[in-house]
């Protein structure tokens, strides 16, 4: 076979593997192309999602702010009601005192009345002359009764205010049991508010990174995009030289080691070629000649 029915099939064998490198190379630009849209897709929901972190983030802090905010009144409130019970207590102790001397005004009274009673049994026996002292003793005993019903009536509103006290004292007690568990609770609801806040800001920042990285993995599949571009480019360049090539070397025709001008014509197909070449290999096989006077006869025609 003469170099120029090897420069033939090269440049067939160039112009097909060209051709398939820049078939490949169309399609691999196509899956690139969607990659990258596909990237930058996950990338716009990736920073929707950051931002909706964010905001309940900072629907969170808030919420954590005013649970804070909740149990110091709840606790201000657990104080004044502890007040209040104390208060009560002592008006419990103070209306037991007046009791008493409720009950020690009605024991005056009562020794007055009895005074009175033997003031007019004195008063009696003394006939005309003891007529105003008895008059006297009786009004003392009038008025020692109507002491004894004052104090009988105060008695019983102390007895009154005393069981009214008693159950809002109670009252207050169960208000102040319900203010500390509610400020127990709202201190467990802040408690989990700073974990659901911990755990937000650790996913914003982890979703930030994951921002990041599929922004450099869009870069970096657009610069490969761009290079497969440049690679398709290139190899279609290489088949048209290819082709050319071809071409020109088809104005050659080789018989029997000579070398024949001939039309050119371009290379119909790959196969085309193929064939050719097979033929130029089994002719030279038959007729073997010398290296360098095949390569002197291949070149006479220059």
């Amino acid at each position: 076979m003469g170099l120029i029915g090897s420069i033939q099939a090269s440049a067939v064998a160039i112009s097909s593997a060209s051709s398939q490198i820049s078939s490949g190379n169309i399609d691999l630009s196509q899956r690139t192309e969607q990659q990258a849209s596909s990237l930058q897709e996950t990338a716009a929901s990736m920073e929707q999602v950051a931002a909706t972190v964010k905001n309940n983030t900072q629907h969170t802090g808030e919420a954590n702010q005013l649970a804070h905010t909740a149990s110091r009144s709840a606790s201000y409130g657990g104080e004044k009601v502890k007040e209040a019970v104390n208060k009560m207590d002592e008006l419990n102790h103070s209306s037991e005192k007046i009791s008493g001397i409720v009950s020690l005004i009605d024991g005056i009274a009562f020794q007055t009345n009895i005074l009175a009673l033997n003031a007019s049994v004195e008063a009696a026996r003394a006939g005309e002359q003891g007529r105003g002292f008895a008059v006297v003793a009786q009004e003392v005993r009038s008025l020692a009764q109507r002491s004894a019903d004052a104090a009988k009536q105060i008695q019983g509103l102390i007895a009154e205010n005393n069981s009214v006290v008693e159950q809002g004292s109670d009252l207050v007690k169960a208000v102040g049991d319900s203010m500390a568990q509610i400020v127990t609770n709202i201190g467990k609801v802040s408690d989990l508010m700073e974990d659901v806040s911990r755990a937000s800001d650790e996913q914003t920042s982890a979703i930030d990174q994951m921002s990041i990285a599929i922004n450099q993995m869009d870069d970096v599949t657009q610069q490969n995009a761009s290079l497969v571009e440049q690679t398709a480019t290139a190899s279609a360049s290489l088949g048209d030289q290819a082709r050319d090539l071809a071409s020109a070397v088809a104005f050659f025709k080789v018989v029997d080691g000579q070398q024949l001008l001939s039309t050119p014509q371009s290379l119909s197909s790959p196969q085309e070629e193929r064939a050719l070449f097979a033929a130029e290999h089994t002719h030279s096989q038959k007729k073997p000649v010398k290296r360098a006077e095949a390569a002197v006869d291949e070149w006479e025609m220059f």
